[in-house]
């Protein structure tokens, strides 16, 4: 027994060393029973070569589909582990990217946290925005309907030399079309934020073209009025979306959940769980308020454009705190249907 433990020994170490040699650092068990598999596929490959000669001849067929219907089986189960296989090497794979991006130091700014050490961060700390719960997506809604205003502003001053509203709301620089897509991006794409980068791609496509097309659809619906047309880009829909920006789009999604989302993770971390709850609930009051006086105020501007004239005193009250001067300010690429 020792001598057949000694040569099972022996064997592994020539293994290795073999492995070794060839530029292989570990070798998996798993990777072993493949090679095993595929060893034994060629053997039945080799074997059925000979067996389809004499197959006219065979008189027992039953016991041919037998051995047809078991090899459909091995098939079968082999596909499945594969699939499996495939998404445990997937997810390993971008999480060992990730930590390595993470560790990677920059000169002018600092690289963005891996997901799985937000999901270690939060568990940890049992903070009161961990996972994906509500007062993580408000927190998101908040913190991306500000940031998506300040990049459209830089990037229409580096554009076009001059600094212009992207507002969608009257108080404060705010637009709820980014709230609304970051909170998208991360429902839909949070269970594969610790996977490769291609599915955040096509994922990141197809929500933020529902969301851009949705959002188009709404405020033509509520006000007769459109923010953007691509009625001359090739391959659009209605002019409310098209592939370019759907391309777009994707990067984003990728952007997000690999880059923008652990960088917010991280920053609502820092909220304190005393106060967290109470300081998110009166955030999502102020945007509720802000919404809806921003509706209102679109809603009589569009009344004015038409020539109405005001029916109550709130209609009065919206006429002279948002005037059309102050509501071109405010939405400096909205144009209303005639």
């Amino acid at each position: 027994m020792g001598k057949l433990i000694k040569k099972q020994n022996s064997s592994e170490e020539k293994d290795k060393k073999e492995d070794k040699a060839a530029g292989k650092s570990y070798i998996s068990e798993v990777e072993r029973v493949s090679l095993e598999l595929h060893q034994t596929a060629e053997q039945i490959k080799s074997t059925a070569d000979e067996f389809y000669t004499k197959l006219p001849e065979t008189k027992n067929l039953e016991e041919v589909e037998q051995r047809a219907e078991s090899l459909k089986r091995a098939a079968a189960n082999t596909s499945k582990a594969l699939a499996q296989i495939c998404v445990v090497y997937d997810e390993l794979n971008a999480r060992c990217k990730d930590i390595k991006m993470q560790r990677r130091h920059r000169r002018f700014i600092s690289a963005a946290p891996a997901n799985t050490t937000i999901d270690l961060r939060e568990k940890e700390a049992g903070h009161f925005a961990g996972g994906l719960n509500i007062y993580k997506l408000l927190l998101i809604c908040f913190i991306g309907s500000f940031v998506g205003v300040v990049i459209e502003l830089l990037w229409c001053l580096l554009r076009h030399g001059y600094l212009e509203s992207r507002s969608g709301l009257v108080y404060g620089p705010f637009n709820l079309l980014y709230g609304a897509g970051a909170v998208a991006l991360t429902v839909c794409l949070y269970r594969f934020r610790n996977k490769g980068a291609w599915i955040s791609f096509l994922g990141g496509m197809i929500v933020g073209s529902v969301v851009e097309y949705l959002c188009s659809w709404g405020q033509e619906l509520l006000f007769g009025s459109r923010s953007w047309d691509y009625s001359m880009v090739p391959f659009n829909i209605n002019g409310r979306i098209c592939l370019l920006y759907s391309f777009f789009w994707g990067i984003l999604g990728v952007l997000w959940i690999k880059d923008l989302y652990p960088r917010m993770a991280r920053l609502i971390l820092k909220i304190p769980n005393a106060s967290g709850k109470a300081i998110t609930w009166a955030l999502t009051v102020f945007f509720i308020v802000n919404a809806l006086v921003s509706l209102a105020a679109v809603g009589r501007w569009s009344e004015r454009v038409k020539g109405l004239e005001p029916s109550n005193a709130v209609e009065v009250f919206l006429d002279e705190r948002f005037d059309n001067e102050r509501m071109e300010r405010i939405y400096a690429n909205m144009e209303f249907g005639e």
